[in-house]
């Protein structure tokens, strides 16, 4: 055979092999194996086939990290910095950017819709410099097939961050379902009380409730509670809890003490201590006209008295579920006159931010208050709910809102 023949004969061996390889990437590509399979197949190729003897291959996700290394000595970290990434925009031929790279003979960005998505830096041994490179043979098609790879390796990541939101709408979708079912759809209409309710969720569904029942004898029950966390599991522990607390009061007669304990028990075998809830609890006797609390760690409902005196209703204890046993319960006892108005709140409401990162916080929900005495339960909400608004500017809301408000009549 002659030297001519021999050359062609090898060049059609190298096309048929280059093509081989070229269906082999696709073929895996289209049976979806994972990325770490794809870079084996890579690195075999470059390294066993085409005689590659040194490669680094950086891979772009969120920061520059190296996804494949071999016969390279040291720590990628001595090797480049980002300088080097943001010059490197062509394939380069010992570029002077890469003077830390002396190991290495060609720099090849990897672009995909424009932007760099890899580099694949790669060096002969000091034996190939008396014969033909390997990379310089080879270029093209090293390109084209690490294109293919780190394309590939791209569109799973992105598939697999569509399938994570995905997933992370469902659990939300599911949560604001729960969330809707631990509102009461509807609030009495008595004439010994004016009461009224909103409620303002975040964009991460969390766990606020509020309830308000009726319990015969001239006394009802209300109540605020707040879940640590948010999304499915805070929704799930806080329909768990409310379930409990209206199974109590629906068929049990327990003194407030009591109910807390109960309560904490049913929220530390729930969460296992993993989360907790703060909460408030009254129950307002319409006849005695006395109102007994107890305050589990939630932030302090505010009274405003007719006069437009201020109490603050903290007794109680720490919140739900922080503790196998609550240490110490104090039950408060308030004598409650006509047109007194209370205001139970969640904390996404006094912590709410304006656009200089101060909090709303508890002295100007009490100033509002004061100043609007006459209003009805319901207008006093919506002036609550309009002043937030206003008050953050530009600010997001950090976290569900609840409010609700009772006037004694």
């Amino acid at each position: 055979m002659t030297v001519k023949q021999n050359r062609l004969l090898n060049r059609i061996k190298d096309k048929d092999f280059k093509m081989k390889s070229l269906l082999e990437i696709t073929e895996a590509i289209n049976n979806k194996v994972g990325s770490e399979e794809l870079l084996n197949i890579y690195k075999s190729t470059l390294k066993d086939d085409l005689k590659i003897e040194k490669v680094i291959l950086f891979s772009f996700d969120e920061t520059w990290k190296c996804i494949l290394k071999y016969g390279v000595e040291g720590e990628v970290g001595d090797i480049t910095d980002e300088a080097f990434f943001n010059q490197a925009t062509t394939i380069s031929l010992n570029i002077e950017s890469s003077r830390k790279n002396e190991a290495f003979d060609v720099v090849i960005p990897i672009f995909h819709e424009n932007r760099p998505i890899a580099y694949l830096l790669v060096g002969d041994t000091a034996e190939d410099a008396i014969q033909v490179s390997a990379i310089i043979k080879h270029m093209n098609f090293v390109q084209t097939f690490t294109n293919i790879i780190l394309v590939a390796i791209e569109n799973e990541k992105l598939a697999q961050d569509r399938l994570r939101q995905e997933r992370i709408n469902k659990e939300l979708e599911l949560a604001a379902e729960m969330q809707a079912l631990l509102v009461p759809n509807s609030l009495p209409d008595d004439h010994r009380f004016d009461v009224a309710a909103v409620y303002k969720p975040h964009q991460q569904v969390g766990g606020d409730y509020y309830d308000f029942m009726d319990l015969g004898n001239d006394e009802v029950m209300f109540c605020m509670a707040d879940v640590s966390g948010k999304g499915v599991s805070a929704a799930f522990l806080m329909s768990n809890f409310q379930a409990y607390l209206r199974a109590i009061f629906t068929y049990q007669k327990m003194e407030l003490p009591e109910v807390i304990r109960e309560l904490n028990d049913r929220v530390m075998s729930s969460a296992m201590g993993e989360k907790y809830i703060t909460f408030f609890i009254g129950i307002f006797n319409c006849a005695t006209r006395t109102l007994r609390y107890i305050n589990c760690g939630h932030n302090p409902p505010i009274l405003v008295r007719k006069s437009g005196d201020v109490e603050h209703l903290n007794l109680g204890s720490i919140g739900l579920g922080m503790f196998e046993e609550i240490p110490r319960i104090n039950e408060g006892t308030l004598s409650i006159g006509a047109q007194d108005v209370l205001v139970c709140y969640t904390d996404g409401l006094v912590e709410l931010e304006n656009n200089e990162q101060e909090e709303f916080g508890m002295d100007k929900l009490a100033k509002l208050i004061q100043n609007h005495l006459q209003d009805s339960s319901g207008k006093l909400n919506s002036i609550i709910m309009t002043t937030l608004e206003t008050y953050r500017g530009e600010m997001p809301y950090i976290d569900d809102t609840a409010v609700l408000t009772c006037k004694f009549l």
